[in-house]
């Protein structure tokens, strides 16, 4: 790859002030210069002239399922070979809507990540957990189905592992381990979309979870819970997970815990949401659990800007094709939600860009920002975000990509 050129109106790097009349120079794979015009090395290589130029976007927060809705007994119903032919449309259309990075908690992207990888299929680099974590009648597991059903799913490298009991536990960690997952998801509460359990009611014990992350830390892999309720999110801090996912029922207390801690919060606003305009599309238990944790799950937003937790942005979307349920290529909606919750159009940014690597421990690239040395995973706009963040909702005004250097996205003629 030769050295490429973008000269930019604006420049959004991800964390600072913005730049007005600026240059980003990628040498490879890598940015070799990001700042004022003005300061910009000459290069013998045309610019690409843009109005905005901003680093690639993360979605922290997402699952390459290749579902058509949140139905999730469609796991058992459908073959896994359907379901990862949608999921490369998936990839494809979070890759056309500017998402260079994909942290994906559960599904198919530990496979998906290799044919990407090889330049078989477009898609975004994708940081996968392989299957979910999830205790016997827990959130990852399918209510109703027999559970021998559901254990054969597991055995057969499908996007759940039931465990329980601490080898049981190790055993999970090291099957996800073997298929090369670069982070670790487990079920620390119940949920919304599953039939039986409580989003508040705690999984796992402290042991089970503390196991989990003992054996992901040994390999240099960090631990994402989903939790909504209270003693899950508290159980997890405890425990040393990275991240909590969604802390609908965040308080002022796990709030303090989990700064004193590290601990990042990825919200997934963009789900709860969806699910609220659809809920007559919803079975009554997903349904009223939808109404339950909706305005909790804003506040919890609000109070965790106050009390300074670190947040990094992620939508939960699941399904395959634009006129789906919670549909890739809109993964962008999640910074409007930021903005509603309080944040700035620069702090919803950062958390979709600078901020998002960090939920990957050991395993974060030099991602997330336009800066001399960092990854050259580029974006370019035809409008400045900063006026309307819902501008990044779809991919409509993303004019250009690069992924690693190479062009994946430009308009054609």
């Amino acid at each position: 790859m030769s050295v490429q050129r973008i000269d930019a109106d604006l420049l959004i790097p991800g964390r600072g002030a913005p730049v007005r009349d600026a240059t980003v120079v990628l040498d490879g794979s890598t940015i070799t210069y990001a700042g004022p015009r003005a300061s910009a090395p000459a290069t013998e290589t045309a610019p690409t002239v843009v109005r905005t130029v901003m680093p690639g976007l993360w979605d922290c927060h997402a699952h390459l399922l290749g579902m058509l809705s949140t139905d999730f007994s469609m796991l058992v119903r459908e073959p896994d070979a359907l379901r990862a032919a949608r999921g490369v449309r998936q990839a494809a259309d979070a890759l056309g809507a500017g998402f260079t990075s994909i942290r994906e908690v559960g599904g198919y992207g530990v496979y998906l990540a290799r044919a990407i990888d090889e330049g078989t299929i477009p898609g975004p680099t994708i940081y996968g957990a392989g299957a979910m974590l999830s205790q016997t009648g827990g959130h990852g597991d399918l209510h109703d189905m027999p559970l021998e059903t559901v254990t054969e799913l597991s055995a057969h490298h499908g996007p759940l592992q039931l465990c329980d009991g601490v080898p049981e536990c190790l055993k999970a960690v090291r099957l996800q381990l073997r298929k090369n997952a670069r982070v670790i998801k487990v079920h620390a509460s119940g949920g919304v979309l599953s039939d039986l359990d409580h989003p508040v009611h705690q999984q796992f014990s402290g042991p089970e979870l503390r196991a989990i992350v003992e054996e992901a830390d040994r390999a240099d892999r960090v631990v994402a819970a989903h939790c909504h309720g209270k003693p899950g999110i508290m159980a997890a801090i405890e425990a040393g997970v990275r991240t909590i996912e969604h802390g609908s029922f965040l308080d002022e207390e796990s709030a303090a815990a989990m700064v004193e801690n590290g601990v990042i919060l990825v919200a997934t606003r963009s789900i709860v949401a969806r699910l609220l305009a659809m809920l007559d599309r919803l079975p009554e238990s997903t349904a009223r659990k939808a109404r339950e944790i909706a305005d909790a799950h804003l506040e919890a937003m609000h109070l965790a800007r106050e009390a300074g937790v670190a947040i990094a942005a992620g939508t939960d979307f699941a399904t395959a094709g634009p006129g789906t349920m919670v549909p890739f290529g809109r993964n962008g909606e999640e910074l409007g939600h930021l903005v509603a919750a309080g944040y700035s159009p620069l702090e919803a940014i950062e958390a979709a860009t600078a901020a998002a690597p960090a939920t990957l421990g050991p395993q974060a690239p030099r991602s997330g920002l336009l800066a001399e040395g960092f990854d050259a995973d580029v974006i370019a706009l035809d409008v400045d975000p900063l006026t309307d963040v819902s501008l990044l909702a779809g991919p409509t005004h993303v004019t250009h990509v690069w992924k690693g250097g190479r062009v994946a996205k430009a308009p054609v003629g």
